[in-house]
């Protein structure tokens, strides 16, 4: 069955179309016959042919767009371990809809990617039930998730990110491996759930306002947003061993999270 639709801009759709690449993602999703695969947008099923190929126990296949629904389910129909479902991601991301230890995969909507991700990051119960994501963005965002601190593209993204996550950048995709074809090319990044996470903070949701509101003045000292957050702000700098007159991205990551446990501690 061929199919007539062409790629929405508005789904931020651009389909992985390259064999090789699929081959590549597949190795490194280290498939056993066991294993639960969650695929987010799965558009017109490259990926999700390979993965069913591997014999895992089950494949559910998320995908938003009707019209591709319809011919997942014709096209995909010989494989009985896949099943295709007509939704959106987010209503899945907080509910253990799936069991767990499940694999993620994932070509993510350029437009909503770092939503996506941060969800998975920031979700109240943990560990997650997920045991691993093997997911595509566009590069640059790629790049800001792995960026380290005193570099330009380091902020939110890369503290959220490394708080609970091992993450690891595996290669460079062509915006020629897509269709249709990107303006930009993409980045293969992989997350695994850090078994020993010693940064205690009792609610993910204060990380996220701790980083909104020091990185509100990206190139100025922290001084001010951090007497927003506390209130004898130079005492409790001294105490975190923290330089005021630092601009955000100067802090470490460790430092986010210091500051965020510190938060929590006092407005308790």
């Amino acid at each position: 069955m061929k199919l007539q639709e062409s790629p929405k801009k508005s789904l931020g759709q651009n389909f992985l179309i390259d064999n090789n690449i699929i081959n590549k993602i597949i190795e490194i999703g280290n498939i056993q016959k066991n294993k639960t695969i969650l695929e987010i947008g799965a558009g017109y099923g490259n990926l999700t042919k390979k993965l069913a190929s591997m014999n895992p126990r089950k494949i559910y296949a998320i995908e938003k767009d009707k019209k591709l629904v319809f011919f997942l389910k014709k096209n995909l129909a010989c494989f009985k371990n896949v099943q295709i479902i007509e939704n959106d991601i987010f209503n899945f991301i907080e509910q253990k809809h799936f069991g767990r230890n499940i694999i993620v995969f994932g070509n993510l909507p350029y437009n909503i990617s770092t939503q996506i991700l941060a969800s998975l990051v920031l979700l109240q119960d943990w560990p997650p039930w997920y045991d691993s994501l093997i997911l595509m963005f566009q590069k640059e965002v790629a790049d800001r998730i792995i960026a380290k601190n005193k570099s330009k593209t380091f902020g939110r993204l890369s503290v959220l990110c490394n708080w609970r996550l091992e993450v690891k950048k595996h290669f460079d995709i062509s915006k020629n491996s897509f269709l249709p074809i990107p303006k930009v090319n993409s980045t293969l990044l992989s997350f695994k759930p850090k078994k020993n996470n010693k940064y205690n903070i009792k609610n993910p949701k204060n990380l996220e306002n701790v980083t909104r509101i020091l990185f509100s003045g990206r190139r100025k000292m922290i001084n001010k947003n951090f007497a927003k957050l506390f209130e004898s702000s130079k005492e409790i700098a001294e105490d975190l061993n923290l330089n005021l007159s630092h601009r955000p991205e100067e802090l470490s990551h460790e430092m986010f999270y210091k500051i965020t446990m510190k938060y929590e501690e006092l407005t308790n």
